[in-house]
C-alpha cells in the first residue's frame, strides 16, 4: 500500500528488484492499481481497476462488503440445501445436526468475516440468516438453551 505516486513507484521498483534476485520477472504493464481516491495523473504503467479478487474475496475501492456477504450467504444456503435430507432426518439427533451446521455451514458463511465492514442492516440480515439455518436444522429458540447451545454459533476459537 502506498500513500502517493512516489511511494507506489518506489514500492513497485523494490518488488521488481527483489523478484529479479529470486529469478522472477515482474511485468509492470500487467500490474493492476486500485486507488481509493480519484487519480489525477499516473506516470506508472499498469491498469487502474475499481475492484479485484484477493484470496477469494472481492476487494473494492469504496470498501463495500455487501456483495461479499451476499456471496457467502448464498454459498451457505447451497450447502444447507445439499444437507437438507440429513438435517430433516428424524434419525439424527439435534446436537448432531447442530454440530454439522457448525462444522460445514458456518465456516463457509463466515469465511473472511474478519475483513468485512458491516453495516447495521447487514448485521440484522446475518442474524436472521443464522436463525433460519438453526430453524432448518430443527433448533428452536427455547430448545437451544436446553441443548447447551447458548454460545454464538458464528464465533470462532
Amino acid at each position: 500500500m502506498a500513500e502517493n505516486e512516489e511511494e507506489l513507484k518506489s514500492l513497485l521498483m523494490k518488488v521488481k528488484e527483489d523478484s529479479e534476485k529470486a529469478g522472477l520477472k515482474l511485468n509492470i504493464q500487467k500490474t493492476k492499481i486500485m486507488s481509493s481516491s480519484p487519480i489525477t495523473s499516473w506516470q506508472i504503467d499498469g491498469e487502474t481497476v475499481a475492484d479485484f479478487i484477493f484470496w477469494g474475496s472481492k476487494i473494492t475501492a469504496d470498501g463495500d462488503c455487501s456483495h461479499e456477504i451476499k456471496r457467502c450467504l448464498l454459498l451457505g444456503r447451497k450447502i444447507m440445501s445439499n444437507l437438507d435430507s440429513i438435517l430433516k432426518s428424524r434419525d439424527i439427533t439435534l446436537p448432531t445436526k447442530f454440530c454439522l451446521l457448525k462444522a460445514m455451514v458456518f465456516p463457509v458463511v463466515m469465511y473472511g468475516c474478519e475483513s468485512w465492514t458491516i453495516k447495521k442492516a447487514e448485521t440484522i440480515k446475518l442474524d436472521y440468516k443464522e436463525e433460519l439455518m438453526l430453524l432448518n436444522c430443527g433448533v428452536e429458540e427455547n430448545s437451544s438453551e436446553s441443548l447447551g447451545l447458548q454460545e454464538d454459533p458464528t464465533s470462532q476459537p
